[in-house]
């Protein structure tokens, strides 16, 4: 797996916002935190809080209009191959087979095609897809297609793995699924992550830390950090147990406080 990744990169943003034009207050505003190399952190808040906002500064498809923003200690300035971003829209080529969807990036990075048939090869083992390796998307279920979406953005060697309520459309079995695959791949890539869930027993069960937002141009508040909880809990995590639950309760209870004011909580790395 570590052909397929770059060194793990940290993320740092300092006092981030976004503003667009016209529009009465920021979509986002004053948001610190750092990510550091290897970690998972997941983001939940109410619909409208600027979750996708901030994943998608990261990913360099929305500029900030104030703070600093950098990964791997480079500003970030539009999309790169270094930030590889999964959907909930698996958002491949129907008319590609799984290894060509695979295989698109390192092509378009016009890279010898033994690499482009190696980084491939490897991405296709590392998510389980060498069975369906030459079949169609339409071919496959919920699940496999997600597999292929992941597959597709290791082989562009990513440092930064970025996740906008990837699991958001399976139906419940098959999301359990793709959450142990998603953290073998992690473990085993060494890959930092940043993912956006509305499912809080989803954030507690694959993140390090998890960065809870709230407001929302809806609140007339901008969207913004209320805390930051870590998740101190072993890697194999029981959903059952006491201490997740408590973890979960206390996520829950910070993401439905209400927006009618800010809530001001110490933010540290």
């Amino acid at each position: 797996m570590s052909t397929l990744t770059q060194n793990a990169a940290d993320i740092v943003m300092n006092d981030v916002g976004k503003s667009y034009p016209g529009a009465p207050i920021s979509a986002v505003e004053g948001v610190d935190i750092s990510v550091h190399a290897g970690e998972v952190v997941c983001i939940v808040g109410a619909s409208g809080c600027g979750k996708s906002t901030l994943l998608r500064m990261v990913a360099g498809f929305e500029a900030i209009t104030h703070g600093s923003l950098t990964v791997a200690g480079t500003a970030v300035t539009g999309p790169g191959p270094d930030r590889g971003v999964v959907f909930q829209d698996y958002g491949l080529f129907p008319w590609l087979s799984v290894r060509e969807n695979i295989e698109y990036g390192p092509r378009q990075a016009h890279l010898p095609r033994t690499v482009v048939k190696e980084r491939a090869t490897a991405a296709v083992e590392a998510v389980g897809l060498s069975r369906v390796a030459e079949s169609f998307p339409h071919q496959l279920s919920g699940g496999m297609q997600q597999r292929v979406a992941i597959a597709r953005l290791l082989a562009n060697t990513p440092s930064v793995m970025l996740m906008d309520e990837p699991f958001g459309a399976l139906d419940a079995l098959t999301r359990t699924e793709m959450q142990h695959e998603l953290q073998r791949i992690q473990r085993d890539a060494g890959i930092t992550v940043l993912f956006v869930t509305h499912s809080i027993e989803e954030a507690v069960y694959l993140g390090d830390r998890v960065l809870v937002m709230a407001g929302g141009t809806a609140h007339g508040i901008p969207g913004h950090v209320r805390e930051i909880v870590t998740v101190d809990l072993p890697g194999e995590r029981d959903v059952n147990s006491p201490e997740f639950n408590a973890i979960e309760r206390r996520i829950d209870a910070l993401v439905h406080a209400g927006n009618t004011h800010r809530v001001e909580v110490p933010v540290t790395a």
